[in-house]
């Protein structure tokens, strides 16, 4: 049905009801989709099927002017709905161009339309509203020393804007930013234009993929952007600070070499473009955002750092495009498959380039598995984040522990079988999210094995289950002390 007419029945039912009397709003109470993780995040009851965002910034310690338009399908009959938003004033909500009351309740913004919604019904919201940058422990907007980066990973990208804030819910992304004509705007997905307003410029992006709204990007700053061509002419471009583009270069110059040494392991690169956001701040993780993956300055101006250890931390948020962003996980639980797969990779490359070789990094993981499962919990059922560190399910366990996962099943059937597993895993599950069990069954389907029982010890239990191939291979004797939570190479990189 054409949107004219949708409005048009809504505005004569909204009439309708304000003839006879419209019923008071529902209690504004907070909902969730059910992550075991993180219970109120996401919301049932429809889905997203874009984003247009629009951002007007005015300095990096001040908030934005934003108005977030959302385009969704109602999966039920719907007379009230939740979105995910904690990070500014709500200024005025529409819905199908009719406004609509609204609440908050704990981080949810619950919309009372004027016209109940029908099940499998179209609809439009349009929020205005502000975007604060707070506390940057609590991620959303990062401060750097010029303006702003986002990392809204895990549960943050409702920290910056109204939305459906859970991995399960993919939707495209279109954003429109205002900023001083002396700065430069960068954010996922394809340049769309620009224009000149007065002292200002309005920078248009778009994504041509799904995206997961912990992904979302918007660099903010005096940078500069280094386009070079990747493998079958995908465009790469590098988005770092302007005073330190000579100095990086010697390290983002490395990434389509990258990303053919991955091309070549997985399949072809997943989306329109890719680069480095080299962002002059301190943040204490490295980020996979789509398209555009977030690294702290100081990370590629040490000197203490060997070539192949911060190369194999590229590679790590380079493999994320394929594992977390292109298939992203159906619940924080399922983290492992992004990490796991990451670090994998990232093991496989320092391998190649210095030496490292997989077959010790794993024995030592083992050795340290026991410890893990007990700090942490197994790797496809991580304990709930430590009270006030969100980003504390960045365990071991998932990232060392979950490539510790795919090398037991590498033993289990065969380098040829799990090589075509990792290529089948993307094609099958390409711009969706996915869960454990699907991985589960996938392997067991290219292997020609039934492996249920085989990676529910390895996923779930809360032993580690002995090495195929490695019987001598022992997990420690005593827990090590609590490992400390971190992001694999999401934490600055210690190297040995």
């Amino acid at each position: 049905m054409p949107w004219r007419s949708v409005r048009r029945r809504a505005a004569l039912a909204a009439a309708t009801a304000l003839l006879v009397g419209a019923a008071a709003p529902p209690a504004a109470n907070p909902q969730g989709v059910g992550d075991r993780l993180f219970p109120d995040l996401g919301n049932p009851g429809y889905d997203v099927a874009a984003y247009d965002i629009k951002f007007d910034y005015h300095g990096n310690s001040k908030p934005l002017d934003a108005v977030t338009t959302i385009a969704a399908r109602a999966t039920t009959g719907l007379d009230h709905f939740n979105l995910d938003f904690s990070g500014g004033t709500v200024r005025s909500v529409t819905v199908n161009g009719l406004p609509a009351q609204f609440a908050s309740a704990k981080e949810d913004l619950v919309v009372t339309p004027s016209v109940a919604l029908p099940a499998e019904g179209l609809f439009t919201v349009v929020v205005r509203h502000s975007s604060e940058p707070r506390d940057p422990k609590d991620g959303g907007w990062i401060r750097t020393k010029d303006g702003l980066v986002m990392a809204n990973q895990a549960d943050a990208g409702h920290r910056v804007f109204p939305c459906n804030d859970h991995p399960s819910d993919k939707a495209r992304f279109t954003f429109h930013v205002t900023a001083p004509s002396d700065l430069t705007v960068v954010a996922n997905g394809r340049p769309e234009g620009r224009t000149a307003r007065g002292a200002n410029t309005a920078w248009t992006y778009r994504s041509e993929h799904p995206m997961a709204t912990e992904l979302a990007q918007v660099s903010i700053g005096r940078s500069a952007v280094v386009r070079r061509t990747g493998p079958h002419g995908l465009l790469v471009r590098d988005v770092v600070p302007a005073a330190d583009r000579q100095r990086v270069e010697k390290w983002a110059s490395k990434t389509p070499e990258q990303i053919a040494w991955m091309e070549k392991k997985v399949g072809a690169y997943p989306f329109e473009n890719y680069g480095l956001l080299i962002a002059d701040a301190s943040t204490g993780f490295e980020l996979e955002t789509q398209t555009l993956s977030l690294f702290e300055r100081g990370l590629f101006i040490r000197d203490d750092i060997p070539a192949w250890y911060l190369e194999s931390i590229m590679v790590h948020e380079l493999a994320h495009q394929w594992f977390g962003d292109s298939v992203s996980p159906a619940s924080w639980s399922d983290l492992w498959l992004n990490e796991g797969h990451a670090t994998w990779y990232e093991a496989l490359y320092a391998e190649q380039k210095g030496g490292r070789t997989l077959d010790a990094r794993m024995r030592t993981a083992y050795e340290q598995s026991a410890a893990w499962r007990t700090d942490g919990g197994p790797p496809a059922q991580p304990k709930p984040p430590e009270p006030g560190r969100r980003i504390s399910i960045f365990r071991p366990g998932v990232y060392d522990g979950g490539a510790l996962v795919l090398y037991a099943l590498r033993q289990k059937i065969g380098t040829a079988a799990f090589d075509r597993l990792q290529r089948e895993w993307i094609n099958v599950h390409r711009d969706e999210s996915a869960t454990t069990a699907d991985f589960t069954a996938l392997a067991s389907q290219v292997s020609g094995q039934d492996l249920r029982e085989f990676l529910q010890d390895w996923l779930y239990g809360t032993k580690t289950p002995p090495m195929p191939g490695h019987p001598d291979w022992k997990t420690a004797a005593k827990a090590a002390p609590k490992a400390t939570p971190k992001a694999g190479p999401k934490t600055a990189p210690k190297p040995a």
